[in-house]
């Protein structure tokens, strides 16, 4: 039989985790050097706002050496990780929907390109790295399943029904804050609020963010006014950084996805660009320029030349990649009409307070809402908790949802899907 684990000493226990003087004066040193060697336009951890409590930098926690092992922006990063609403983004769409291809990218890769690239810029620059990178894994954290189309899509109904618009931006704030909760600092819900990259420009300066009740009236106006999202900047250079990291990171990589759908051949792939003709090569040459032109600065800068091929080679993805007639003739004839019912299921089902639809037992009532957010029915209509519970869902999901609640519908019997061994 094996030996249970000892818990009658806790006292004895505690002497395995518990760091003597000398090593947080150690710890200590380390972290406050590390500060000092940042730009003067970084922002640092003791600048970090918190909605509830002080994020772990507390007295207590500096004394026992544990805000120096997970400072603020660090805890952020794990906070996001473990997030279930992080969680589902590997099983949504980037680019291209309905495809068994383990090697096409999903929302999750492609946000963890955009931290990477994001990363890379940020320690070049002298920037908080712990806050990009939080930025980074949080920016997509709301997205729907089934890319930008879902969004429209959900946007649509959601506004013929309220008058507000849904931004997936937006929502990442909203999943990461409200709906599961997990206490962001208010420059990384800054960040992702104001990442969105459909434009890109040769300089990224900051605008002010400096209380929740600023970050409240921005979304607020995202809801209200059409297009508001798309233009926000960032508080903070960290911020700014993942914005054009954001662009980067598909930029190529989408190209890439678009050979193994064979939406492009390979030799389509190859680009004539004075960027480079590829993902890495694009990747590397478009980071070196921006460091080249924003170190010291309290702006991220790029060369207008390098700015105007970024938009130009978004432009040829947009004509060669985005426009992909087959795929969004799949997702307006199913997919559209599929959400909308589910809308309309779940609008009835909250209003009958039925405890046994997947809206009750998958979120309303799931583990983690019940564990973050116990209070989450009663604060929220039923609107906005429909919404919540679509934007949550992954593709298969979402399929498999509407096969479960409409199995008599002829669009259940389709097969969507493009199969391994086509």
């Amino acid at each position: 039989m094996a030996d249970k684990i000892n818990t009658s000493n806790p006292t004895k226990s505690n002497e395995y985790f518990t760091l003597d003087s000398d090593q947080v004066d150690y710890l200590r040193e380390a972290f406050e050097a590390r500060q000092a060697l940042m730009s003067p336009y970084a922002c640092k951890d003791a600048d970090a706002i918190y909605e509830f409590g002080d994020g772990g930098f507390s007295d207590g926690a500096a004394q026992s050496g544990q805000a120096y092992i997970r400072s603020p922006f660090l805890a952020d990063v794990d906070r996001i990780l473990n997030n279930p609403f992080f969680t589902r983004t590997f099983d949504k769409t980037q680019v291209f929907s309905f495809y068994k291809n383990d090697d096409i990218s999903r929302r999750g890769f492609h946000i963890q390109l955009v931290a990477q690239t994001a990363k890379k810029i940020g320690a070049a620059l002298g920037l908080n790295v712990p806050l990009i990178e939080a930025i980074g894994l949080g920016h997509d954290a709301g997205h729907t399943p089934f890319g930008h189309a879902g969004e429209k899509f959900l946007s649509d109904i959601y506004h013929e029904r309220t008058g507000r618009y849904f931004n997936h931006n937006v929502h990442s704030v909203r999943a990461l804050r409200s709906v599961a909760p997990c206490n962001l600092s208010l420059q990384a819900y800054n960040g992702i609020l104001s990442h969105c990259g459909e434009n890109n420009f040769a300089t990224y300066s900051t605008s002010p963010c400096k209380s929740f009740d600023d970050l409240d009236e921005t979304m607020e106006n995202c809801y209200k006014q059409d297009g508001y999202s798309h233009c926000l900047r960032p508080s903070t250079l960290e911020g700014c950084v993942v914005r054009i990291s954001d662009i980067l990171a598909y930029l190529g990589k989408d190209r890439q996805d678009a050979i193994q759908t064979k939406t492009i051949t390979n030799d389509e792939y190859y680009l004539d660009s004075f960027l480079g003709t590829n993902n890495s090569q694009i990747i590397q040459n478009a980071t070196i320029n921006i460091v080249k032109n924003s170190i010291g600065k309290d702006c991220i800068c790029m060369d207008e030349e390098v700015s105007d091929e970024i938009r130009r080679l978004k432009g040829h993805n947009g004509v060669t990649i985005y426009s992909y007639d087959n795929q969004d003739k799949v997702l307006k004839t199913y997919v559209e009409p599929m959400m909308q019912e589910l809308y309309s299921k779940f609008l009835d089902d909250l209003a009958q307070d039925n405890e046994d639809s997947p809206i009750f037992t998958d979120l309303v009532n799931s583990w983690f809402i019940k564990y973050r957010n116990p209070q989450y029915l009663d604060q929220n209509n039923h609107d906005d908790i429909v919404v919540d519970y679509i934007a949550s869902m992954t593709d298969d999901y979402f399929v498999a949802l509407y096969q479960h609640e409409f199995p008599n519908d002829p669009k259940s019997k389709v097969d969507l899907y493009v199969p391994y061994f086509d």
